[in-house]
């Protein structure tokens, strides 16, 4: 029996260890309070942003087509070359177009001799119709002293009329010759127009961004349909991010507002920008069941945001190429204000319907999917109690909201976890406080 009784009491002193560590260590006794992490309403700076996301494009971009068709026959540029304004981009064959300018020189030339035979018969004309003139006044004077017959004086009148009409005949043979003259100068300008096309220089400053032909290649001017789309010259010292903005945000949206910008191809880095542009008609995207609607909103990315990063062994103004992928935050308000973390507020429904409409207070009432009233809460600790506290709420940035009635600066709201603040959370229900880290490495490990 002396045995047995040592082996109970070792055995009792066992469970009696067991016992005080599962109860230091919380695996026995555990308290039924809910662990939270709280946070002090405060002052707080409050940036509202919009995201969206899209592409970079050029402020100025020039598609280039040519005006008349045929073989390019130069083509001294490269796609990524740096041009200046009225540097040679390509040349196409001029020989029909050569052909065409010299038929209409001939022309011209042709019609200019006409010009210069019809002022030489007018010439004829006059001195004509001067002789006929005052041969007509010597007679009509002798037929009035009866000296000439009456059949005489008719023939002297007669050539006098005659070459009247001569005269006026040569005039306006010289006018219509003056005509056909301008017409003939009128196409020599056009064939000569027609010849210069056939040499294509770049319009603006920039970079060759995309070039469509190679030498040899045909294309069809503009005269014709469209035309080719040869080349396009971008002015990359001035870079938009185009992104699409959904019509619930647009309305935030000014133009001036600062922006942080980031770019795919440059992880890691910001860029400001400011929004210059809001487009003013929709893009309508999806099909008629599930249509989006966005307004394309043009971001200027400040050139002093990425000098760091041009190389200073080129001429190229700019390390963005066009169509990179990058994703805009746009700042649409700013306000310092007493704000709580985001996730420290949530809604409640209301258990009972007010038949006569929503309080005429200062509360903030949302409506839920089913058209029953919500209200926005946060839960104030105080000495190991949360109080549920109804709030209005203002704009908000990623991690805070601003707070307009409800609360004061200083009250301690429960920030964590969410789902707790958002679903089991009671009025006057016993909390424990922790401290954040432990909270969700708690939370992790019992995963």
């Amino acid at each position: 029996m002396g045995k047995t009784t040592k082996y109970i009491l070792i055995a009792l002193g066992v469970v009696a260890v067991l016992l005080i560590i599962g109860k230091a260590t919380g695996l026995i006794g555990k308290s039924d309070k809910t662990q939270v992490a709280t946070e002090k309403s405060a002052v707080r700076d409050i940036n509202e942003t919009v995201s969206a996301s899209g592409k970079i494009k050029p402020h100025v971009e020039v598609k280039i087509s040519p005006e008349v068709s045929g073989e390019v026959v130069e083509l001294p540029i490269k796609e990524g070359d740096v041009v200046k304004k009225g540097q040679l981009l390509c040349k196409i064959r001029p020989d029909i177009l050569k052909s065409g300018y010299e038929r209409a020189v001939a022309s011209y030339n042709s019609q200019k001799a006409s010009v210069g035979n019809s002022s030489q018969m007018l010439k004829q004309a006059e001195a004509t119709f001067t002789n006929q003139s005052a041969i007509y006044k010597r007679s009509k004077e002798l037929y009035d002293n009866k000296v000439l017959t009456a059949a005489e004086f008719d023939n002297a009148k007669a050539s006098y009329e005659g070459a009247k009409a001569s005269l006026e005949a040569s005039k306006q043979n010289v006018i219509g010759s003056t005509y056909g003259l301008a017409q003939s100068s009128a196409t020599v300008k056009e064939a000569q127009d027609n010849l210069y096309k056939t040499t294509i220089y770049s319009p603006v400053d920039g970079v060759v961004s995309k070039l469509s032909i190679e030498k040899g290649e045909r294309v069809l001017g503009t005269a014709q349909f469209a035309g080719t789309e040869i080349m396009t010259i971008s002015d990359l010292s001035q870079m938009d991010v185009n992104v699409d903005v959904n019509e619930n945000d647009i309305n935030r949206i000014v133009v001036g507002d600062s922006s942080k910008i980031e770019v795919d191809a440059f992880l890691g880095k910001k860029f400001k920008g400011v929004v210059t542009e809001i487009g003013s008609s929709a893009n309508v995207v999806g099909t008629t069941a599930d249509q989006v609607t966005n307004f394309t909103v043009k971001v200027r990315i400040d050139p002093k945001s990425y000098v760091d990063l041009l190389k200073k062994t080129t001429d190229n103004p700019s390390p963005f190429r066009p169509g990179l992928t990058a994703t805009v935050d746009i700042n649409t308000n700013h306000t310092q204000a007493l704000a709580v973390p985001i996730q420290s507020v949530t809604t409640r429904d209301e258990k009972k319907t007010d038949m006569n409409g929503p309080k005429k207070d200062n509360t903030k009432v949302v409506k839920t999917a089913n058209n029953a009233p919500t209200k926005e809460y946060v839960f104030v600790y105080n000495a190991g109690k949360v109080k549920q506290v109804q709030v209005t709420t203002g704009i908000q940035d990623d991690m805070y909201i601003q707070i307009l009635t409800g609360l004061k600066a200083g009250d301690e709201v429960v920030s964590a976890p969410y789902p707790a603040i958002s679903k089991t959370l009671k009025d006057g229900d016993l909390v424990e406080k922790v401290d954040k880290s432990k909270l969700f490495t708690e939370n992790k490990d019992s995963k």
